[in-house]
């Protein structure tokens, strides 16, 4: 059995596929980003889901492409957790998440810039061989613009500062908790501050329309297009890439952003597991 899985902060998808590639079963946990999670609380989200459990001892690959993995030590904390709970495995590969987003959405041969836009964001560049990343991202607090966590930390901050229109303000207060201890708890105590941001960014989109939230949206893809795409000469000559749940759900400002810049915009994927699937099954079958 084969284990192809992408992890983002907030969630997890996993497909088993048999050795000649067809589908066994697909399966969900939370996410398991190994720069905020400790190992007990990584290994506790693999052991609650029943797929993963019944069949652990029948997976002999596991492909998995994860927020997080981008660094040395996070990403060998993770492989020895799976090397432990799938112990019968004969080759575990662990990458960073640009890699799904990359054989999602890319064609080999073809430059492009490939970005991830949802709980956190990154951007890289393919040269259609190899992956060029020039930033090495530092996580949620100092980077991740236009990302969930950004358009949370933008709100929350907005919000106490009064900055919000009183409309919006209103509804935000009645589908939110925003009392001080309690965010302070979410962001300074519990696991996961990255994904509590991001939980906010539903706000965000239900309200996109209206003339604050424009100028919201626009000013963090403007951010990350001129820190992250635009790093790269080229830029303008070759398609870009998008991945991930606030790109999917905020396409039509994005275009609007790209074309300002002169930017192509290329592929944009809700979740980039059902291209990672088919890549895989392209090695397999091949």
């Amino acid at each position: 059995m084969i284990l192809v899985v992408d992890s983002g902060s907030t969630k997890t998808d996993w497909i088993a596929l048999s050795d000649d590639g067809k589908t066994l079963f697909q399966t969900q946990t939370l996410g398991l980003n190994p720069q905020v999670l400790s190992q007990e609380i990584l290994m506790e989200r693999i052991v609650n889901n029943f797929e993963l459990y019944k069949n652990k001892q029948e997976v002999n690959q596991l492909y998995f492409y994860g927020a997080g993995c981008g660094v040395a030590k996070p990403r060998q904390l993770i492989t020895e957790i799976f090397q432990e709970f799938f112990s019968e495995a004969t080759e575990i590969v662990v990458k960073e998440d640009t890699y799904a987003a990359l054989y999602a959405t890319a064609t080999e041969g073809i430059s492009s810039i490939v970005c991830i836009l949802g709980t956190g964001s990154n951007c890289s560049y393919f040269d259609g061989q190899d992956i060029v990343q020039k930033i090495v991202s530092l996580g949620y607090i100092l980077m991740d613009d236009a990302s969930g966590n950004y358009f949370g930390k933008i709100l929350l901050r907005d919000y106490k500062f009064n900055k919000m229109p009183q409309n919006l303000a209103q509804l935000f207060v009645s589908q939110y908790d925003v009392d001080s201890e309690s965010i302070k708890n979410n962001l300074y105590k519990k696991p996961n501050p990255n994904t509590y941001l991001a939980t906010f960014a539903r706000f965000v989109i239900e309200n996109k329309n209206t003339p604050y939230m424009q100028d919201v949206i626009k000013t963090g893809l403007r951010l990350f297009i001129e820190n992250q795409v635009l790093q790269f000469d080229n830029a303008q000559k070759i398609p870009i890439h998008f991945v991930g749940s606030i790109a999917f759900y905020l396409q039509k400002e994005l275009t609007e952003v790209l074309d300002e810049k002169g930017l192509t915009k290329g592929k944009v994927l809700k979740r980039p597991i059902d291209g990672l699937v088919l890549h895989h099954k392209d090695y397999i079958l091949s």
